[in-house]
This record gives structure tokens, C-alpha cells and sequence, in this order.
């Protein structure tokens, strides 16, 4: 392991192309998405036109992305994780059919090729019923359906994987936090629709690209996005390729652990360096966690040790990613 100049353990960074800068301007993103180019570069040491010019290799190379989007978890919407089993020839079909669609996340095809494993984050009952009880079961080709509902985030949402690299110091990201106002209830209003519809396309959309799209002014179109990151309605998040940092496995565990261990295990996991995503949930398996790796046998050493070695684990099915369909955006060819 690596170690920062403050002596924290970091995880190693393994790319031919890209390096510890790239991953300080991506760690930068995750603190805040919309920071200008000029503040980051400040923070980060190097000039305007180097950020600028890593931000487009990045995006062009790295699959980089920066989106805003609805927390489910502080609206109190419904999350749901489907494990769809599929006939071969017909998973990466419905994999794309499900990535074109508003309310999903994470689509993976996984076990070969023979699963879909997908977040749904419905934003009405109705559209929750028009997918689970209507077009999914009417689908030749899914064999079996399982919907766990996600009961209690361990870890993810705002909070994305980059932080566990240690890549920024600490005064580095109190340079990158955004200003807000003080947070007020966390709620959505109708007419915040065009200003999300936007966001969600294009998370670093300028005010002036803002008012065009909803017709409000610049000054009102910049309160309400503050007031509504502030409550935590809505977060800047990114998405990437993680193979560019040298980590292109992934793998989705299914954690049966003892009832009274539960919020325990969630919590250590959520401190493990491979662990991007974890949260609690109802059905056969009590936490489902996504694992981000070097390769096969970094899985196999983080399943026999520190997982392993976990007290109140009792089961652990893991399903690799055989190939990501959507992370928070859907690029069709990709």
C-alpha cells in the first residue's frame, strides 16, 4: 500500500495512462462537481488550462461524466435492487431496454451473462408497478425476477469510492467544498423539473445555460440549485471508468449475516477500501455491496480475508460483472 504524506494507508493507483493528477481532478469532481476549473487548479496546485485539458481527456477517454441527481434516501423514495435471470441470448437486450429508461442506475449483466442486476429508483408507485408488475413479467425472456428493497445506505450515494484512495488532503477538500446556504427540508417542487431535466444531462451546465432551460432568471436558477443541494434533495455526482485507475473488476456480493450483526457488518464494510456501494436490504440476503478490484484474485483475497474474517457474516454470494450496460448515464455502443 501507498501512503499519503499524513500516514494513512491509500489504495494503489495502476494505469499506464493516467496518473496521480487525473485522480486528484476526479477526486476534486466528487467534492464538487460544478467547481470552476480555475478553483480546482488553484487547490490542486497546476494551471487552468491543465485541468481543463485533463477534464476533456477524461471525458473522452476515462468515460468521465458529471450528473446531478434525486437522493432517494433523503426524499423517501423507494430503492429497489432487481436480479433478473434471463435466457442467454435475451440479457443484453432488456439490459438496454432497462438503461434507457429515467429510473434506473448500476445496470450490470453478471453470472455470465445470464443475470441483469439493476437499481431502480421509481419516482412514482406507478411507475414502480408499471415496471415490476407489468412490462418485466410480460418479457419472454426473463426467466425469474427478485426485487430487494433498499432498506438503510451504508455507504454510497454522496459518498462515492474516490475518497478511499486519500488523494486529496484534508484542507485541499475544505478548499473544494461549495458555499451553501443553510439546508432547509429536503423536497422537490414541479416546477424544479426543466432544472433537474438539465442537470441530469449535464451536471457543469452553466447559469446561463440553466435559465435558457428552465426561463428563469440566472440569479433564481442559482438559489434554488444551492438551496436544493443544501437539503440534500439532489448531489453532484460523477461517473468513470474505473479501469483507468487500474481497477477494472467489480463484483456484487448477496451478505446473509445473523439478525443482531446486521447494522454492525453494514458499518465495517462500509469502511473497507473496496467497497463502493453498500446497503441493507429485504429479502433472501440482508446487505448487498458492490466490490471494486485489480482483478480475480484481489476478489478472491478481499472474500477470504477481510470479509471473510467478518463476524456475523454467515453467507456471501458474489456475482461478478461480466460487462456495466448504465452506471448513472446510458451511452448506447458503449
Amino acid at each position: 500500500m501507498r501512503r499519503n504524506p499524513t500516514g494513512d494507508a491509500m489504495l494503489r493507483m495502476e494505469s499506464d495512462t493516467f496518473d496521480l493528477l487525473d485522480l486528484q481532478l476526479l477526486s476534486a469532481l466528487e467534492v464538487d462537481g460544478r467547481a470552476p476549473f480555475s478553483r480546482i487548479a488553484d487547490v490542486l496546485g497546476v494551471s487552468d488550462r491543465t485541468i481543463a485539458r485533463r477534464y476533456r481527456r477524461l471525458c473522452a477517454e476515462g468515460g468521465l461524466r458529471v450528473v446531478v441527481l434525486r437522493d432517494a434516501v433523503r426524499l423517501g423514495q423507494d430503492q429497489w435492487m432487481l436480479r433478473l435471470r434471463c435466457a442467454p441470448d435475451g440479457a443484453a437486450v432488456i439490459a438496454d431496454a432497462l438503461a434507457r429508461r429515467p429510473d434506473t442506475h448500476w445496470i450490470g449483466l453478471v453470472s455470465g451473462g445470464t443475470e441483469i442486476a439493476c437499481i431502480t429508483r421509481p419516482r412514482s408507485p406507478g411507475d414502480h408497478d408499471d415496471l415490476l408488475l407489468g412490462k418485466l413479467p410480460r418479457t419472454p425472456s426473463v426467466v425469474e425476477i427478485r426485487a430487494l428493497q433498499l432498506l438503510h445506505r451504508f455507504y454510497g450515494g454522496p459518498v462515492g469510492w474516490l475518497p478511499k484512495f486519500r488523494a486529496l488532503r484534508e484542507e485541499q477538500i475544505a478548499a473544494l467544498r461549495p458555499d451553501l446556504p443553510e439546508p432547509g427540508p429536503a423536497r422537490l417542487e414541479p416546477d424544479d423539473a426543466p432544472l433537474l431535466a438539465a442537470l441530469e444531462r449535464d451536471g457543469r451546465a452553466t447559469y446561463p445555460e440553466l435559465q435558457r432551460a428552465t426561463g428563469r432568471s440566472e440569479s433564481a436558477v442559482k438559489r434554488r440549485l444551492a438551496a436544493l443541494i443544501a437539503s440534500g434533495a439532489v448531489y453532484v455526482d460523477i461517473e468513470y471508468d474505473c479501469g483507468i485507475l487500474g481497477y477494472p473488476r467489480a463484483a456484487i456480493l448477496w451478505i446473509t449475516t445473523a439478525p443482531g450483526a446486521l447494522d454492525s457488518v453494514g458499518r465495517t464494510l462500509a469502511t473497507h477500501d473496496e467497497i463502493a456501494f453498500a446497503s441493507a436490504t429485504a429479502g433472501p440476503s440482508h446487505i448487498v455491496v458492490t466490490a471494486v478490484v485489480r482483478d480475480t484474485a484481489a476478489l478472491y483475497a478481499y472474500l477470504s480475508g477481510p470479509l471473510g474474517r467478518l463476524e456475523g457474516v454467515q453467507h456471501v454470494e458474489a456475482t461478478p460483472f461480466l460487462r456495466r450496460v448504465k452506471q448513472l448515464t446510458y451511452r448506447p455502443g458503449r
